[in-house]
Order: C-alpha cells, then structure tokens, then sequence
C-alpha cells in the first residue's frame, strides 16, 4: 500500500513538469471587442470581469493553475472560449463568427450559463445579478453583428405545417 502511494505521489510530483502552453499571442490592441465597440465604462468592467478570462488573450490565471493536472483543465476552457470567440481579436473575426458568437453570448449571459458555473467557482467577482446580466445581454444584442444574424434568420423561408 505504501509502494502504491508513494508511486501515486511521484507522478503528481513529475506531472507537474508538463505545463499546457499558456502564452497568450501578439494582438493588434485596435482590434479588440471594447476598442471597436467602446461600450459604457460599466458594459466595460463587466465584460473584462465575466468575459475576457476565457474569450481573450487577456486571461489571468489563478494560482491554481500552476498544478497539474487542474492547469490542463483551465487551459482546455481557456482554449474552447476563445475558439468560440476572441473577443482581443474581435475586429478581424469573420463577420459570421461574430454574429454567431453575439447571438448566443446574449442568449447564455441572459440564461445564467455564462459565465460558466465551473468558473464562477473561484472567481466570484464574476457572479452577474439579474441587472448585470439583462445589461451585457443588451450589449451583445446591441451590437451590429446581431441585427446580422437576425437577418439571416428572418431570411429563411417558414417552413408550413400542412
């Protein structure tokens, strides 16, 4: 039992050695969601308090992404939100990604399942009330790229029921 434990121990120990990439690429400041949209010094807080950690270069990581294996854990959401959408790179998005992104951004701040629950675990600053929530939807909603997609939308011919 003891071999086992102290086998179990010297993994962790050397798994810590094998960090996930968190560099954060070169962005054109220019480009970015608040310098393109230059939203209310509110809209602008929470953006950068519930958004920019996971759909930006900008991600602060916490203390505890320096163990391993939770830094693998982090980095795979950091990875997934900005595929999703960049919001540092938002100015040289396709305009579809865009339009997509604000739609469903809207959409899952409004139903409280951004910012994910999982994130809002540790980071507390990050909990949306109701009015944060109906003010950042409004936002994405707002934006352009929305009055797209629901062009798009209203575009498709109605399907009849016959």
């Amino acid at each position: 039992m003891k071999r086992i434990g102290f086998t179990l121990l010297v993994l962790f120990a050397l798994a810590q050695f094998i960090r996930p990439d968190t560099s954060a690429p070169t962005t054109d400041p220019a480009l970015d969601l608040i310098a393109i949209t230059q939203p209310s010094a509110e809209v602008a807080a929470l953006l950068r308090t519930a958004c920019y950690d996971c759909h930006s270069n900008e991600t602060k990581y916490p203390w505890y992404d320096r163990i391993t294996p939770v830094n693998w854990w982090v980095q795979h959401h950091v990875n997934e939100g900005r595929e999703e959408g960049n919001l540092s790179q938002w100015g040289a998005l396709p305009e579809r990604k865009r339009a997509h992104f604000v739609d469903e951004a809207a959409e899952l701040i409004e139903e409280a399942e951004m910012p994910l629950p999982s994130y809002l675990w540790m980071h507390g600053e990050a909990v949306l009330n109701a009015d944060q929530r109906k003010l950042l939807s409004g936002f994405f909603q707002s934006l352009p790229e929305a009055a797209i997609e629901w062009r798009r939308d209203r575009s498709k011919p109605e399907q009849s029921s016959d």
